[in-house]
């Protein structure tokens, strides 16, 4: 049965259409180029990201390295080739 017709049986109004002012904002900062379809909040926003990206992966290496480096001879898992 059609939630339409469920609504009509049991005496509802019909089920409102949402607003459209509970969607997101329009973005209305300047775009960065006329014939580009970004804006700069946009730009701005994947700078963000990528930089927290890079730090994450920077960290992530540095903790791998200290893993091969240190704590896998340390634990008897591999030896150093070097050592």
């Amino acid at each position: 049965m059609g939630e339409a017709k469920r609504r009509a049986e049991q005496g509802l109004p019909p089920r409102s259409k949402p607003r459209a002012g509970k969607s997101r904002p329009a973005d209305d900062s300047p775009r960065i180029a006329p014939w580009l379809p970004l804006t700069r909040n946009q730009a701005n926003r994947f700078v963000a990201i990528t930089t927290k990206g890079a730090w994450i992966g920077i960290g992530a290496l540095a903790l791998f390295w200290i893993t091969v480096r240190f704590i896998g001879p340390a634990a008897g898992w591999w030896t150093l080739a070097d050592g």
